[in-house]
């Protein structure tokens, strides 16, 4: 198994939130079970599912191991399992997603060669919809590393400019988020950022360019699709996030973070001021608001073709 011997696997806690994925959640579990790294604890949460949700679940027997609790949300469901978990090595899974069969061994394969100065490992992932071209969350986030495998220098630069898809993503050491505290459940929106944010000051994080997962968009009652109908709480929960990553780098001694982070910030605050006036009762206000938001694109795309925007900085394997 790579850069294992078969005496030494880790155990790797999998741990899927589901709500009302009764449909979809067997593919899931199907595919956790169809990796090639067998030394696996996997542990779903149902949050309060309506559904027949818990027969699908319970139909598993002793296979996984089951948590109810009433809903709470998809931050809390994960903390919920992480509490109950063992393993050293941490992966999330969403309850429509899937992933390649290689996934876990490749990523824990890593975190062994480089060992606990890295805290996570992160993959890529293909984007797949009903219609439309599919892209990948590297290509989105703009990373665009040289090497297959290696290590990701500039982690903390690049998540102060843009979100890149984490959580079913990425393999994380326990001991790092027994430290740092795990998904923050006052967040109604963007727990996923957070967390890497926070994550991304303990170090370097190993990557893996293939897209070994598939994330799967248009799900229906996704918090993406809510997340985008709510712009207003959106950016609230952005702002704050930000805030605390600001309070945070500015005693980091780091110039160049805390500059990326306060500029970050600014214009979350004026998006959020687009959002208000696009809920204005108003025309003339709904029409500022939309033509601030433009603004703020152009603004946007100047900045991504600028030599200030990061580019991930990576290391081949040693």
């Amino acid at each position: 198994m790579g850069f294992l011997a078969m005496s030494s696997l880790p155990l790797v806690s999998v741990i899927i939130p589901t709500y009302n994925r009764a449909e979809v959640i067997a593919d899931t579990i199907d595919n956790v079970f169809s990796q090639t790294y067998k030394n696996i604890e996997l542990i779903l949460v149902d949050d309060g599912s309506t559904d027949h949700t818990e027969a699908v679940l319970r139909s598993y027997d002793s296979r996984i191991r089951v948590i109810t609790q009433t809903n709470a949300g998809p931050a809390a469901a994960r903390n919920r399992g992480f509490e109950a978990s063992h393993g050293s090595i941490i992966a999330f899974q969403d309850s429509d997603d899937l992933w390649d069969p290689t996934k876990l061994e490749r990523q824990v394969g890593l975190l062994s060669h480089f060992g606990e100065p890295v805290p996570c490992c992160l993959c890529n992932a293909t984007y797949t919809a009903a219609i439309g071209k599919h892209h990948t969350s590297f290509e989105n986030a703009g990373l665009r590393p040289q090497q297959e495998e290696g290590l990701w220098t500039n982690v903390a630069e690049v998540l102060a400019t843009r979100f890149v898809l984490f959580n079913q993503t990425a393999a994380i050491r326990r001991a790092v988020l027994e430290r740092l505290g795990t998904f923050d459940e006052g967040l109604k929106y963007l727990e996923d950022y957070d967390l890497p944010l926070r994550l991304a000051a303990e170090g370097p994080w190993a990557f893996i360019r293939s897209p070994l997962v598939t994330y799967r968009l248009g799900t229906a009652n996704s918090y993406a699709q809510k997340a985008a109908g709510d712009p207003k709480l959106f950016k609230e929960c952005e702002i704050a996030i930000l805030e605390r990553a600001l309070a945070a780098a500015e005693s980091s001694g780091v110039p160049r973070l805390h500059r990326l982070l306060q500029s970050r910030l600014k214009r979350a605050r004026r998006l959020m001021f687009s959002a208000k006036l696009g809920r204005s009762s108003s025309a003339a206000g709904q029409g500022v608001g939309a033509l601030l938001r433009g603004i703020e694109n152009i603004r946007e795309k100047a900045f991504r073709r600028s030599p200030w925007y990061p580019k991930a900085e990576t290391a081949p394997l040693n």
